[in-house]
C-alpha cells in the first residue's frame, strides 16, 4: 500500500470515466465515419480507429467499449453491417485501451513484475498498434471479399463539405491529442511520474469537457462513483494477493513451481510457450487483476531463470492479458457491449469476439518471434 505509482490507477480510471461522461469521443467518431464513408467496411475502421485513439487518452476498457457501442451499434444496424463482425470490432477495439498507454493494467503490472512503468509504457506501443493494424486489415479484407459484411455508407449519410469535415475531425481529435501530450509526453520524457501525469490528465479532461460544454454535474458524480467502485476492488485485490503470495512462497510452493517449469524437457522458448498458454487459459475464468497479482509472480521466477528479458516478458504478458476481455465465459467486454446494444444476442457477440481473439493470439506470436516489436521503442528512447 506504500507503492506510490498505484495512486495513478484511480486517477487514470477517473480520467476514462470523465471522457465517457463528458462525451468527448462522439465528434471524433462522427468525423471518421463521414471521412471513411466510401470505403467498404468504413464503420469497422472508424470504430477501431476511434477506440484506439480513445484508449490512448483513457487507458481503460469498460468506458471505451460502452461509448463506442452506444455510438456505433445503431449506425451499424441501420447500415446493414454484419452483427458478429460489428460486435467483434467494437469489443476488440475497446480492449486495446488496456494495452496502449496510459493503460491502468501497465501501471499495476510494473511494480508487480519489477519493471519500470515508463519502460513498460514505451514497450507497449509497438504491440498495441500492431494489433490495431491487424484488426483493421482483417475487417477491410473481409469486406473486400464479401461487401455485404460492411457496405460503403450511402452518399446521403456522408454528405458534408470537405472544409466542414476537416474542421469536425480537428475538433474531435483535439481533446485526445492534448490529453495524450500532457499525460504520456511527460512520462516518456522522464519529466513526471505516472501518478503526476495522471493528475494533470484528470484536470485537463475536466477543463476540456467544460470547454466543450459536455460535462454535467450528474456525469461528474457518476464518474466519481464508478471510479471508486473499480479502483477499490482492484487495490483490495492487490493487498489480498500479496498476503496470498507471502503464504504461498513461505510454504515452498513457488520454489516448487519454478523448479518444475525450469526442468521441463523443453528449450527455453518451449517453456515460455507453456507459460503463455497457462496465462491464456487462466484468462477464461479470471480477470487480468487476479492473474497479474496471484499467478504471474509464480511464473516469473522460472522465466527469469531462463535469462529472458524481463521487459519483453512483461510485454508478452500484457498482450496475453488483452485476450481475457474476449474469452468466455467471463469475457467482460461482451457484457459491456450487451448493456448498450440490447438487440444483439450474447451468442452473436461471443462469436464475433472469437475471431478477433484468434487475431490477438497471432499478434502475441509475432511479438514472441520478433521481440523488436516491443523493445525497439524503449531501446531507441532510453538507449537500453
Amino acid at each position: 500500500m506504500k507503492e506510490q505509482v498505484l495512486v495513478a490507477v484511480p486517477l487514470f480510471i477517473f480520467m476514462g470515466y470523465l471522457l465517457e461522461e463528458g462525451g468527448l469521443m462522439e465528434r471524433l467518431f462522427h468525423a471518421l465515419r463521414l471521412l471513411l464513408g466510401p470505403v467498404p467496411g468504413a464503420l469497422y475502421v472508424a470504430v477501431l480507429l476511434t477506440a484506439t485513439i480513445f484508449g490512448i487518452a483513457s487507458g481503460t476498457v469498460g468506458p471505451t467499449v460502452a461509448v463506442v457501442g452506444i455510438m456505433a451499434a445503431p449506425t451499424m444496424i441501420r447500415a446493414g453491417y454484419n452483427v458478429r463482425l460489428s460486435a467483434g470490432a467494437i469489443t476488440a477495439g475497446g480492449s486495446l485501451g488496456i494495452l496502449i498507454p496510459p493503460s491502468v493494467m501497465l501501471v499495476v503490472m510494473g511494480p508487480m513484475m519489477g519493471v519500470p512503468v515508463i519502460d513498460l509504457y514505451a514497450a507497449s506501443f509497438g504491440p498495441g498498434f500492431l494489433l490495431a493494424g491487424i484488426f483493421i486489415g482483417w475487417t477491410l479484407v473481409r469486406c473486400l471479399i464479401d461487401p455485404r459484411l460492411g457496405p460503403p455508407l450511402p452518399p446521403e449519410d456522408r454528405a458534408m463539405p470537405p472544409g466542414s469535415l476537416l474542421a469536425e475531425l480537428a475538433r474531435g481529435m483535439l481533446p485526445h491529442v492534448v490529453l495524450t501530450a500532457v499525460t504520456l509526453g511527460p512520462i516518456l520524457a522522464g519529466m513526471a511520474t505516472p501518478t503526476e501525469a495522471a493528475g494533470v490528465g484528470v484536470v485537463g479532461t475536466i477543463l476540456m469537457a467544460l470547454g466543450y460544454r459536455t460535462l454535467s454535474w450528474r456525469g461528474l458524480k457518476a464518474a466519481v462513483i464508478l471510479t471508486a467502485q473499480q479502483s477499490s476492488m482492484m487495490l483490495f485485490l492487490a493487498v489480498a494477493s500479496n498476503v496470498f503470495g507471502a503464504v504461498f512462497t513461505r510454504l515452498g510452493s513457488a520454489t516448487l513451481m519454478t523448479k518444475t517449469l525450469v526442468e521441463l524437457p523443453l528449450p527455453p522458448m518451449g517453456t515460455l510457450l507453456v507459460v503463455m498458454l497457462l496465462i491464456f487459459l487462466l484468462g477464461w475464468p479470471f480477470e487480468w487483476p487476479t492473474i497479474v497479482f496471484v499467478f504471474v509472480p509464480l511464473f516469473q521466477p522460472a522465466i527469469m531463470a531462463l535469462d529472458f528479458d524481463p521487459l519483453w516478458f512483461a510485454v508478452l504478458v500484457a498482450v496475453n492479458f488483452q485476450t481475457t476481455f474476449l474469452s468466455p465465459p467471463l469475457a467482460t467486454a461482451a457484457y459491456y457491449l450487451k448493456a448498450v446494444a440490447p438487440d444483439w444476442t450474447l451468442t452473436d457477440i461471443h462469436w464475433g469476439m472469437a475471431e478477433f481473439m484468434v487475431l490477438q493470439l497471432i499478434g502475441l506470436l509475432l511479438v514472441m518471434l520478433f521481440p523488436a516489436v516491443g523493445l525497439w521503442f524503449p531501446h531507441w528512447l532510453y538507449g537500453k
